[in-house]
């Protein structure tokens, strides 16, 4: 007869057994033991046992092992599993990562109106923020550069129920867009940027399918160089489409511009405008 061994160990000192959680698409988690923190992109069956993949916020991806208690879920320790075939939908997001709202109506337009500098900003804020800002009534419109940013400002008469958001290129200190820029900002309108020599550099490079942005020299086209350093046509239209159509999300945009791009839109949108 096989002899019976009680468990001895204190009830507060037993490891209570974790909730388990679907490992669904971009839900954020922590992994226990590296602190890297990242949304799901998929989960496999593996030789080894199921995995997980998360990717962090500048885009790099880690495999682990899905283990009990392996995560943290808003700082509690939780067993992600496999989601079932049959597992509620989670809410569809849009390219901007915000929760999509089925078949609403585009807003009419606002008073208000953010501009870029040029078509290719136009249409990568289109690309990641189109169906937001059109729940919100928000127009885009490009500058074609922002010489004569001041005289434009002044001609829109910016007020409080109609503000006006700028995003600049190249907005670093020191620079003739920061000088622009300081001459025009007020209560009612806002000049941001980003720190990039142009709005392509703000798309990450992984997403076009190249290691790293080349350095173009000074007194050179910097669009033109970057296709000859890279070796594509000397074609910036064509080389612009082929960009855009590595962005699918705002994953595949740099922090520097998806801050200043939701900085405008929260600003145009305020409460009043």
């Amino acid at each position: 007869m096989r002899s019976y061994s009680p468990d001895l160990t204190p009830p507060w000192k037993k490891q209570q057994p974790a909730p388990e959680v679907p490992a669904e698409s971009d839900l954020v988690v922590e992994e226990v033991t590296t602190g890297f923190c990242g949304a799901v992109i998929r989960t496999e069956k593996t030789a080894e046992g199921p995995t997980v993949t998360l990717e962090d916020r500048f885009g790099k991806h880690r495999v682990f092992p899905l283990v009990p208690r392996g995560f943290l879920l808003e700082g509690r320790v939780v067993t992600l599993v496999r989601p079932s075939a049959t597992a509620p939908a989670r809410p569809a997001r849009t390219a901007s990562g915000s929760v999509a709202v089925p078949g609403a109506r585009a807003r009419v337009a606002r008073a208000g109106r953010i501009y870029v500098e040029g078509r290719h900003d136009a249409e990568l804020v289109e690309r990641v923020w189109g169906d937001d800002l059109r729940i919100e009534g928000v127009v885009v419109e490009y500058l074609e550069g922002i010489d004569d940013l001041p005289s434009i400002v002044k001609e829109f008469t910016p007020g409080p129920d109609a503000r006006l958001g700028v995003l600049v290129d190249h907005l670093v200190p020191g620079s003739k867009e920061s000088r622009i820029a300081s001459q025009v900002s007020s209560d009612h309108a806002l000049i941001v940027g980003h720190p990039y020599i142009d709005v392509w550099e703000a798309v990450k490079p992984s997403s076009v399918g190249i290691r790293a942005w080349p350095s173009v020299p000074r007194g050179q086209d910097w669009k033109t160089g970057v296709c000859r350093a890279l070796g594509w046509p000397e074609n910036t239209g064509a080389a612009w489409q082929r960009i855009l159509s590595g962005v699918r999300s705002y994953k595949d945009l740099e922090p520097e511009l998806l801050g200043r791009v939701e900085e405008l839109i929260d600003f145009v949108t305020a409460p009043g405008v």
